[in-house]
């Protein structure tokens, strides 16, 4: 088996949608984070999982050491999030985010295969 990150990227807009649920469709959105968080660890798929808080610094070394605020790239999409996972092979991990709640709500899922 082999781990991936699937970084949960958000993009314009979807902070401001979730942010005008209602608070019972929140809490049904935020369930089927719980749900899909438990059926990855009833899998034994389960390795990590975390919430970002959005800002945050980029360090670049070009002209010296430079501190940036974020985003941390310039992109119109943020990392909110990330799991990580186990998973036999790249396509199989796909398939595993395919199911990601994020999807539901205008998210994108980056999956990454870390290096052992």
């Amino acid at each position: 088996m082999s781990q991936f990150m699937l970084l949960i990227r958000m993009t314009p807009g979807s902070d401001e949608a979730f942010a005008s649920l209602t608070p019972e469709q929140a809490q049904q959105a935020m369930q089927m984070y719980y749900d899909w968080t438990a059926k990855l660890r009833n899998e034994g798929r389960y390795i990590s999982a975390d919430q970002l808080k959005a800002g945050g610094n980029v360090i670049r070394i070009h002209d010296g050491r430079t501190v940036v605020d974020g985003p941390y790239v310039e992109t119109k999409e943020g990392v909110g999030g990330y799991f990580t996972i186990e998973a036999k092979d790249a396509a199989a991990a796909a398939e595993i985010a395919k199911g990601c709640p994020a999807l539901t709500h205008g998210g994108i899922v980056e999956v990454r295969e870390i290096v052992a």
